[in-house]
């Protein structure tokens, strides 16, 4: 594994210590990012997913974050493109996850699309700003969920992830939780109703 320390560097560096590691790659490698703010997640983020690798990021502590970006080997030149800054990836969209699963009919078939769901929100041009999770939503911040390296990236790049506590004392989880912070009724109603908008699965 390569490591790059982009520790208190401000964009571009992170993005441009990221890259010469990249076009320096002779086969498959897998390269370690280290910043410490959220755009820099979202810049070499951006930027490492455009020149074909498969990336994955997490909140280490506060003020520090790690990207984890698997490559087969060298971005192509077609990849290179300019390397640019950003401006921050979210606004004032909270996404509300209330069930371990997507839709009515199906179980397996709902749990299957809830995982979708929260990948595609990763995929998203702009982020939301608060993901809340409640009910049966709570299990998936938790331990054994299939969707917890999709959320880390996501808080990772500054999205908060917010989990009820009442929620996760009845499902027995609440020494489990695994991504995001603790939450309460009053927070989550004061989170919704300040929200520019609400996607719900």
């Amino acid at each position: 594994m390569i490591t790059v320390n982009a520790m208190g560097d401000n964009c571009p560096i992170p993005v441009i210590k990221t890259k010469k590691a990249m076009q320096a790659l002779t086969g498959p490698e897998t390269i370690e990012v280290l910043v410490d703010n959220e755009i820099a997640v979202q810049n070499v983020t951006k930027m490492a997913s455009a020149s074909g690798g498969q990336v994955s990021s997490e909140k280490i502590l506060d003020g520090e974050f790690k990207i984890i970006v698997q490559m087969e080997g060298a971005p192509s030149a077609a990849d290179d493109e300019e390397v640019s800054c950003v401006p921050d990836a979210r606004d004032n969209t909270v996404v509300v996850v209330s069930s371990d699963r997507m839709g009515e009919g199906n179980d397996e078939l709902g749990k299957v699309l809830v995982k979708g769901f929260i990948f595609a929100v990763t995929q998203l041009d702009t982020l939301p700003k608060t993901m809340l999770f409640y009910n049966g939503g709570a299990t998936l911040t938790a331990e054994g969920s299939d969707s917890l390296e999709d959320l880390k990236s996501l808080e990772a790049q500054g999205v908060e992830i917010m989990t009820c506590g009442t929620c996760l004392d009845y499902y027995g989880l609440k020494e489990k939780l695994k991504v995001g912070t603790v939450t309460n009724m009053y927070s989550i109603v004061e989170t919704m109703a300040n929200a520019g908008r609400i996607i719900k699965p």
